[in-house]
């Protein structure tokens, strides 16, 4: 099993230590990963650091500096806050940013991040959606403006849903690590991360097969059918269940 890597809640007030802790392990094992970054954040959840206008330019800056690294760049929502109570196409969560909005909402807030992106000189046709939660009006405005892209979904191989193809992510990382075959999304939050989460990241990066994420998007993408799709979205409802019993 291929292992790509994928860091969520990207920001200009993120806690940045443990994010150059991480970009230091991935630089020495020569990883380039999928970075999610928020427009205009506005999640206190998020919030790290006070931010200011001198540490807003240097950070997109560097998200430019990255993105000329080749390290890929993936429109993380658009402000990241949850106001709807839905787990849409994909429930790994019942809260969301995007799924039970109307289309036009929906079309509105994600022209609006990707204007922003644009503005800083950042194009991208990868969406990431905060808290996995996107519904069919999401995927349809993504497809309007111009996305072919999403990283979410189970499964082994990258799939076709109509325009757009997903890359899946681990259902369980220690159980894919068994298959021999297939590829799959390592999800990392640096913001969360503690001394031993670092540690299995360097023993990972270490001993399995990493590749990085602009590999992952030239690999073909399957057709996925309704019965995929019914699997995921049962997969993604127990996935769920445990994670609250646990």
């Amino acid at each position: 099993m291929k292992i790509a890597v994928r860091m969520d809640d990207i920001t200009p007030d993120m806690d940045w230590e443990k994010f150059r802790r991480l970009k230091e392990l991935l630089d020495t094992y020569g990883i380039e990963p999928l970075i999610g970054v928020v427009p205009d954040s506005r999640d206190e959840n998020l919030r790290k650091h006070p931010a200011d206008k001198e540490k807003e330019t240097y950070f997109w800056d560097q998200v430019k500096e990255w993105q000329k690294k080749g390290w890929i760049i993936a429109l993380h929502g658009y402000q990241h806050v949850y106001t709807q109570k839905k787990g849409g196409c994909f429930p790994l969560n019942h809260f969301s940013e995007f799924a039970g909005l109307s289309f036009q909402r929906q079309r509105e807030m994600l022209e609006a991040g990707n204007a922003i992106l644009e503005a800083h000189g950042i194009e991208t046709d990868i969406f990431m959606a905060p808290a996995h939660s996107y519904d069919r009006n999401t995927l349809r405005a993504l497809e309007e403006l111009g996305y072919t892209k999403i990283t979410d979904g189970f499964g082994t191989v990258p799939y076709r849903k109509g325009g757009i193809i997903f890359y899946p992510i681990s259902f369980r990382l220690d159980s894919s690590l068994k298959r021999k075959k297939g590829t799959t999304t390592m999800v990392l939050h640096t913001n969360t991360m503690n001394d031993s989460d670092f540690e299995r990241c360097r023993r990972l990066f270490e001993t399995e097969e990493m590749i990085s994420y602009g590999e992952y998007l030239e690999l073909p993408a399957v057709r996925r059918g309704l019965f995929g799709t019914v699997a995921e979205y049962i997969l993604a409802h127990m996935k769920r269940l445990l994670v609250k019993l646990l």
